[in-house]
C-alpha cells in the first residue's frame, strides 16, 4: 500500500500527483497542449489539477477556466471548487463570483479576478465575445467521463470551439493554453478516448499513452482503492459484487468488462455489417449464449450496413447517428461484457462504432 510517513511519525495516504504528467512530452517529442488524467475515485486528481491552476495564478501565468457542461452547472460551482482548496492550502483566501447575464461567471479570489466558469454548450457566446478571455492562461475540465453516458451532442468540436475563441489575443493567433482534463474512470468507449484514438490503444499495463498534442495517464492509486473497500458502506455491497464499487476501487470501467478475442460456436443470427477505413465487419448474436461477435466475414447481400465513420460513409450505408436503437442496443451489450472479437482489428471497428 502506498503510504507516505508524517512529521508526527504517523502514516497518511499519498495523492495524486500530476508533475510527472505535466513532465511528459508528445509522440513527437513536443510540448503537449492537452493533459488527460483517468482514475480511480478519491485519488486526489481533482484537488491536484484545482491546486495547480490557482498556483499558476498567483505566479502570474494567466487566469484559469472551469469548464462544465450545462448552464445548471454553473450554480454553485465556486463552492463547491473552491471550498476543499481553502481548507487544504489557501486558509486566508476568499473566492467570490459575478454571474454574467447568466452565460459564464467571473471568478474573484481575495476580489482579484482569477478566472472564469464557462459552460461547454455555450461555445457558441463564447465565440462572439473571444476578447473577454484573452488574459486566459490555462483551462481544467474536471469529470470529462459522464457516468450516466451524458454527453452533449457535438461535445468535443465545442471544446475546441472554446479553446480556440481562449487562445487568441495578445498579438497572436494562436497561444498556449494547456488544457488539464481529469474524471474517473468509467467507459472504455467515451467521446474523448475515442477522438484521442485512447480505446483502442489502451490496456491495463498501461501508464502513459502519448499521441499528437496530448498526453494520457492512466492512474491507479492504491491507498485510495484500500479506504474505498475498507468503508463499512462499501462492505455492505461487497457481497454483491457491486459494479459501482469496482469502478469506484479497483479501476475497471463502470459497467465495462474486458471484452475477449475469442470464437464463440453455436446458432447465430447476422446482425449487421459495418464498414471501418474501408474494411467490412459482420455482427452477429449469439442469443444462447449472450454473446455478441464480430468478425471480418461480412455478408455482404444484408440489407442492414453501417459507416463507422463519415469518411467510410458510401451508397447502400447508414451512419451510426441514423441507426440510435440498434447502436444504442449494442452499447447496452458491450457495456455488460457481451461482446467478442476475431481479432483486434475488429475490436478496433467495433469501439470506433460504438463511440459515435
Amino acid at each position: 500500500m502506498l503510504y507516505n510517513e508524517n512529521e508526527r511519525g504517523g502514516y497518511m495516504p499519498e495523492y495524486y500527483n500530476p508533475s510527472k504528467l505535466l513532465s511528459k512530452k508528445d509522440i513527437n517529442g513536443e510540448t503537449p497542449e492537452i493533459f488527460i488524467v483517468s482514475g480511480n475515485r478519491s485519488g486526489g486528481k481533482t484537488t491536484a489539477f484545482s491546486k495547480l491552476i490557482i498556483n499558476r495564478w498567483k505566479k502570474g501565468k494567466g487566469k484559469f477556466i472551469l469548464l462544465y457542461r450545462h448552464k445548471n452547472e454553473l450554480k454553485g460551482c465556486e463552492p463547491a471548487f473552491f471550498t476543499p482548496m481553502k481548507e487544504l492550502f489557501f486558509p486566508e483566501d476568499e473566492m467570490t463570483f459575478i454571474n454574467v447575464e447568466g452565460h459564464y461567471h467571473e471568478l474573484f479570489i481575495n476580489d482579484l479576478s482569477c478566472g472564469y466558469a464557462l459552460a461547454i454548450s455555450g461555445s457558441e457566446y463564447y465565440k462572439r465575445r473571444s476578447n473577454l478571455f484573452n488574459d486566459v492562461g490555462c483551462i481544467f475540465f474536471d469529470e470529462f467521463q459522464s457516468e450516466n453516458n451524458n454527453y452533449l451532442s457535438d461535445e468535443i468540436s465545442q471544446i475546441q470551439s472554446i479553446h480556440t475563441s481562449v487562445a487568441r489575443g495578445h498579438g497572436s493567433q494562436s497561444k498556449y493554453v494547456p488544457l488539464y482534463m481529469c474524471s474517473n474512470t468509467v467507459s472504455l468507449i467515451n467521446p474523448y478516448f475515442a477522438a484521442f484514438g485512447i480505446s483502442t490503444r489502451l490496456n491495463k499495463e498501461t501508464r502513459f499513452l502519448r499521441g499528437e498534442g496530448f498526453v494520457f495517464e492512466q492512474n491507479y492509486n492504491v491507498s485510495a482503492s484500500e479506504a474505498q473497500k475498507q468503508s463499512a458502506f462499501n462492505r455492505a455491497f461487497a457481497q454483491g459484487n457491486s459494479d459501482y464499487l469496482n469502478y469506484s476501487s479497483e479501476n475497471v470501467y463502470l459497467n465495462d468488462n474486458l471484452s475477449f478475442i475469442e470464437q464463440p460456436t453455436g446458432s447465430n443470427i447476422y446482425v449487421c455489417t459495418i464498414k471501418y477505413k474501408g474494411k467490412n465487419y459482420a455482427i452477429r448474436d449469439y442469443a444462447y449464449d449472450g454473446i455478441v461477435y464480430c468478425s471480418d466475414k461480412a455478408d455482404m447481400t444484408h440489407p442492414v450496413k453501417l459507416s463507422a465513420s463519415v469518411e467510410d460513409h458510401d451508397v447502400n450505408y447508414v451512419l451510426v447517428a441514423n441507426n440510435v436503437g440498434l447502436i444504442g442496443n449494442l452499447k447496452y451489450k458491450f457495456r455488460k461484457g457481451c461482446f467478442r472479437f476475431k481479432n483486434l482489428e475488429c475490436k478496433e471497428a467495433v469501439l470506433n462504432l460504438l463511440s459515435m
